[in-house]
């Protein structure tokens, strides 16, 4: 037996009929002095009242006789039981589990902060009590366990690995679908079903994330001053073509590169351009 067995208890209501008839049998054993009656009545009040079970929504029960699995009980109501059967009450709700910051290495060996939030229930009562010794903290541990492999699994960002197709800062359907996977394979042996499970957290350890502020901060600078002179290149051949074209004037070589150069100093410097008026020739 290596999984759950639902069973099908007795009516806890016909129980009940039963339990009166027994306490009206004991009283006439008790009215009518029949000593025997009495006790026979009074062996079967205790056996049926113990035999009662109350099960509400959401809620197992694992039944064990003599430490011998007899099966689960997931119907909600009044039933009744051999009352000889040991009763372990198993909730079978969804709940939340978050997991603490962790600080693991990623892919590139960048430590990193990172948690994750876990929604989970009870799918196998049988594996969720005797296959593990505590399923709560065996979620904890391999939960924990799941999120610093797929941490080494993946690069932080496109920075370190420009060829990495998943990342774990913008993947994040990706990522998570690996984590869920993950996650779910490694508590499939304690019963638990993974309804979902997706990143809670994820920021670079504090030593470097200074320097990885710097970094990104001195990508970004990079990138906007190759869109500035690229757009500037464009602007100074546009001017230098229809000044040409009107014939407004000739430049040689000696003119036009200094004209590019005035021209690229405007459009590129990241300060305001105080403009000099020549009252002489250009030369000057």
């Amino acid at each position: 037996m290596n999984t759950e067995k639902n069973i099908n208890p007795f009516n806890g209501y016909i129980a009940l009929f039963a339990l009166l008839l027994s306490f009206g049998f004991l009283i006439f054993g008790i009215v009518y002095k029949h000593p025997f009656d009495t006790i026979v009545a009074c062996i079967l009040l205790l056996l049926i009242a113990k035999g009662f079970i109350i099960i509400s929504p959401n809620t197992a029960k694992v039944l064990l006789l003599f430490g011998n699995y007899k099966g689960t009980i997931k119907q909600n109501g009044l039933f009744w039981i051999n009352p000889f059967y040991t009763r372990t009450s198993l909730s079978m709700k969804a709940r939340n589990f978050e997991s603490d910051k962790v600080k693991v290495n990623d892919k590139m060996g960048n430590p990193i902060l990172i948690s994750v939030i876990l929604v989970w229930k009870v799918e196998d009562t049988f594996k969720a009590i005797f296959e593990v010794d505590n399923y709560t903290s065996f979620i904890k541990i391999q939960t924990d366990s799941a999120v610093r492999k797929l941490a080494g699994s993946f690069p932080y960002d496109h920075f370190e690995d420009e060829m990495a197709t998943i990342t774990l800062s913008t993947n994040f359907d990706d990522i998570n679908n690996a984590l869920e996977n993950e996650v779910t394979e490694r508590l499939e042996i304690a019963g638990i079903k993974v309804i979902e499970a997706r990143i809670a957290y994820l920021a670079y350890a504090p030593e470097i994330a200074h320097s990885m502020l710097r970094r990104q901060q001195a990508s970004a600078v990079v990138a906007a001053r190759h869109k500035i002179v690229e757009g500037a290149v464009g602007m100074v051949e546009s001017a230098l073509s229809l000044l040409s074209t009107k014939n407004i004037i000739t430049f040689d070589e000696d003119k036009k590169a200094t004209m590019v150069s005035n021209l690229m100093v405007v459009l590129c410097g990241d300060s305001e351009t105080k403009p000099v008026i020549n009252t002489g020739t250009l030369n000057q």
